[in-house]
């Protein structure tokens, strides 16, 4: 594919400052960033190109070279080339535009190189799955766990020496925890940082290993873990408990607990989001006359509602704030109690409950008017939308 003018490249013209390329690579570079767009071929190449086109135009005599012969001058085989005709290297890029970022070798907030130290080990986290009842998820609760898990080594305190024994300084890295590697790259002689595979980035290797835990500084045991699990929490959410999972080796930092969110199902109510629906059964008597009913609430108390003379199979009352809370305060605040009506019809009647409803049969009142039955007939079209 032939080679697109840098200016046009970085999107700047022949004018602009060495700021303004700055400011215009570093756009580009976040845009398409591999970390941002993982297994992308096409952002990848256009990183690459970019990162190509800022090397010569930040470089006041590559740019010259460039601004006189553009891609046809002296050097390299058929005109000019400032790479060499080599293609690009992901590190090599990450190290020689890291200032770009404020990093001294990548791209710090995109999980790039960096500039390393002495590293501390984190414990693996361990993951916990809990089922709670919708009572508990609308107030919250607290569970304990028995959790069996690496904890710090009881003989030697998370040091992983003997007693009396001292660290001593990493003989490959000398203390630093890093090692660096000088290799012939496309920009010339590249150094390049990595953690140090003798004493793993600590900067120190111990002399007379823990004989309980062999020198990790862990072991393996149990301990009760309490876990608050906020309202309002749902199926398949993960609550990260800091600092309780596994211990990291040499006193390093513990890891997590992600306890993960099961619900159980509710033989009153049934969860839509943040909102509670109840299905009311309604006494033919109730729904053609009218009267006070009882709805349930999550609360465990009863609210008494009026229903309205000539309460329609389907309609729905909405009691606001009764539902669920938001979790941790997130969100619109707490859901409603959704009433759906229904009208229960019975299966089996006496004599004189027979010639009562014949009588009512008889009644243009109970066969219902036009309006009714198209209110009816769109909610039975809604329903199916």
């Amino acid at each position: 594919m032939a080679k697109r003018d840098y200016y046009e490249v970085l999107g700047v013209d022949k004018n602009a400052t060495e700021d303004q390329i700055k400011k215009a690579y570093r756009t580009i570079a976040i845009k398409y960033h591999p970390d941002r767009n993982p297994g992308n071929k096409e952002a990848e190449e256009k990183f690459k190109e970019a990162a190509e086109a800022y090397d010569v135009l930040h470089d006041p005599q590559k740019r010259q070279q460039y601004d006189t012969f553009g891609f046809n001058g002296p050097g390299g085989a058929g005109g000019f080339d400032p790479f060499g005709g080599t293609s690009m290297n992901m590190d090599d890029i990450f190290s020689m535009f890291g200032d770009i970022f404020g990093g001294r070798a990548g791209f710090g907030g995109f999980g790039g190189g960096g500039s390393r130290g002495r590293q501390q080990h984190r414990g693996s986290d361990l993951r916990l799955k809990v089922k709670l009842s919708l009572n508990e998820i609308a107030h919250g609760v607290t569970k304990k766990f028995k959790v069996r898990k690496d904890i710090t080594c009881s003989h030697c305190h998370g040091t992983g020496a003997e007693a009396g024994s001292t660290n001593e300084q990493c003989p490959t890295c000398h203390g630093s925890g890093v090692i660096t590697h000088t290799t012939q790259s496309i920009f010339g002689m590249m150094q390049t940082q990595g953690v140090c595979p003798t004493c793993n980035g600590e900067g120190t290797i111990i002399k007379n290993k823990c004989k309980h835990c062999g020198g990790t500084g862990v072991e393996k045991g149990e301990e009760v873990v309490e876990i608050k699990i906020p309202a309002g929490v749902a199926e398949g959410m993960v609550v990260n408990v800091p600092g309780k999972g596994n211990a990291g080796k040499h006193k390093g930092i513990n890891g997590d607990i992600q306890v993960f969110i099961e619900e159980e199902e509710n033989d009153t109510f049934i969860r839509d989001d943040n909102d509670l629906i109840y299905n009311l059964l309604l006494d033919f008597p109730t729904a053609a006359l009218g009267g006070d009913v009882e709805i349930p609430t999550i609360e465990g108390t009863k609210l008494k509602v009026k229903m309205e003379p000539g309460t329609q199979p389907g309609k729905t009352l909405r009691l606001r704030g009764k539902g669920l809370p938001a979790v941790q305060g997130y969100g619109r605040g707490n859901g409603d109690l959704v009433v759906n009506v229904s009208v229960y019809i019975p299966k089996t009647l006496s004599h004189d409950e027979k010639v009562a409803v014949e009588q009512f049969r008889q009644s243009d009142n109970f066969k219902g008017d036009a309006d009714t039955k198209r209110s009816i007939f769109q909610k039975f079209k809604n329903y199916f939308s």
